[in-house]
C-alpha cells in the first residue's frame, strides 16, 4: 500500500504546480527567495488541478487521451524539464547537445505519466496539500517548499518541491516524497543503461516502454 500510495503521490507532485505561476512575476529574475510567491503558486495549483480531477473524474476514466492532455498542459508548464534532465543525466550530460537533454527530459516525463498517471484518479475523498514551509536552497539555486498532502484518514505525506526563477516564473525541478528525491532515485536507476548506450538509445527505450522509469521506493519506519 505504501509503494503505490507513493506513485500516487509522485503523479500528483509532478503537475501541482502549474500554471498560476503568474504569482512569482513580481519576484526578480535571479531572485534565491520568492516571499512565499512559490508556495503560494503550489498550494493555488495543486488545489484546482485536484479539484479539476474531482470534477472530471469519470469523464477521464472513460476517456484516457483527454486526461493525457490535460496532464501534458499541466506538466509543460509546472516542470524545467530540461535542468531537471541534467541533475538525472549527472555526469552524462556533460558534453551532451541541449537536444541530447530534451529528448531524454520529454521521454523521461512522458513515460512516467503514462505510467503512473491514471494513479492520479485513485485518490480517495478530496486530498490537498497544505504549505509548511518555505526555504532558501544553497547556492542561490532556489527555494524548497514543504507541504504535506492531506487525506482523510491517513497520516499526512511530507511533499517538499525544489523550485528555481525561470524568467520570472517559479518551477519545479524536483520532488521529494517523505525525503525521497525525484531526482536522485532516477540518477541512480539510468546509471549503468546511460554507460552501456548513450542518452538518445536511452530515450528511445523510454518512449517504447522497453525501460521503466521505477517509483521512488517508500522509506521503511520502525516498527514495519
Amino acid at each position: 500500500m505504501k509503494i503505490r500510495l507513493h506513485a500516487t503521490v509522485l503523479a500528483a507532485a509532478l503537475i501541482a504546480a502549474a500554471p498560476t505561476l503568474a504569482l512569482a512575476q513580481a519576484a526578480p529574475a535571479a531572485a534565491a527567495t520568492s516571499n512565499g510567491a512559490a508556495t503560494r503558486t503550489v498550494i493555488d495549483s495543486s488545489t484546482r488541478i485536484l479539484s479539476t480531477l474531482e470534477q472530471r473524474r469519470a469523464e477521464f476514466r472513460k476517456n484516457p487521451a483527454a486526461m493525457r492532455q490535460f496532464i501534458d498542459s499541466e506538466l509543460t508548464q509546472a516542470f524545467d524539464r530540461d535542468y531537471a534532465a541534467r541533475l538525472v543525466l549527472g555526469l552524462h550530460a556533460r558534453g551532451a547537445s541541449d537536444a541530447d537533454v530534451k529528448l531524454f527530459a520529454d521521454a523521461m516525463a512522458d513515460n512516467l505519466m503514462q505510467r503512473y498517471g491514471s494513479a492520479l484518479l485513485d485518490f480517495d475523498g478530496k486530498p490537498s496539500f497544505r504549505g509548511k514551509s518555505e526555504t532558501s536552497l544553497p547556492g542561490g539555486r532556489g527555494v524548497k517548499v514543504s507541504t504535506e498532502l492531506l487525506r482523510a484518514g491517513h497520516d499526512p505525506t511530507a511533499v517538499d518541491y525544489l523550485m528555481r526563477n525561470v524568467n520570472g516564473q517559479w518551477k519545479i525541478f524536483d520532488v521529494m516524497i517523505e525525503g525521497i528525491s525525484y531526482v536522485q532515485t532516477f540518477k541512480t536507476q539510468f546509471d549503468a543503461p546511460l554507460r552501456q548506450k548513450g542518452i538518445a538509445e536511452v530515450a528511445a527505450e523510454l518512449r517504447n516502454g522497453s525501460l521503466q522509469a521505477a517509483q521512488p521506493s517508500a522509506p521503511k519506519r520502525s516498527g514495519q
